[in-house]
């Protein structure tokens, strides 16, 4: 008599795959409530890190939801739109490197090159702090050490560059697509600060 195929399932009952498939589909939700979140223009860092602390919850099996990413987001905006306003200053900063560079400028295409990957690592230093963000966790500390892992593991650094890039792809084929796509590269930096904190 043949034996009945079992699927895997988790603790809560539930196949492996429906675990999975929740878990991305929660990562398209979070995105969305990312970039709702983002609209106040500083506010980019407080709400990746509400999203990052959104999926750790849901990683861990504990309860959360949008009311929890709310009250994550208004811990981490009291500080973290110092962080925000600072990014479109280093951003500014770098988009007058680049006009210099094709002006002609003597040393003006190394100067733009240097300014693009200053900016390209401080991003992933950014998205790697929010990240590991806690309500009781300073942005200053929280940066520094993000800055430090994100040299430190170039594999990690490299995965979310290619997770902001499919974020830009999308954007540039359709700007809508870009908005879930945020909380899947939030999950990827998750994943990436849990992967580095065992290694």
């Amino acid at each position: 008599m043949a034996r009945a195929r079992t699927k895997p399932r988790t603790a809560g009952g539930e196949s492996v795959f429906a675990e999975r498939f929740a878990l991305f589909a929660e990562c398209l939700l979070t995105g969305v409530w990312i970039a709702v979140a983002c609209l106040g223009v500083v506010t980019y860092p407080a709400a990746l890190a509400a999203g990052a602390r959104h999926l750790h919850r849901r990683i861990a099996h504990e309860g959360g939801g949008l009311r929890e990413f709310v009250a994550d987001f208004r811990v981490a905006v009291r500080r973290g739109w110092v962080v925000g306003l600072a990014g479109w200053a280093v951003a500014g900063a770098v988009r007058v490197d680049v006009q210099a560079a094709r002006a002609g400028i003597p040393g003006g295409p190394l100067v733009g090159a240097i300014g693009v990957f200053a900016v390209i690592g401080a991003v992933v230093a950014l998205v790697r702090a929010a990240a590991v963000w806690t309500p009781d966790a300073g942005w200053r500390a929280l940066l520094a050490g993000a800055g430090r892992r994100t040299v430190l593991d170039p594999a990690g650094s490299f995965l979310i560059i290619g997770g902001l890039a499919v974020v830009a792809a999308s954007a540039w084929f359709a700007a809508p697509l870009a908005v879930p796509v945020l909380g899947a590269v939030v999950a990827a930096a998750v994943a990436v600060e849990e992967r580095y904190r065992h290694r």
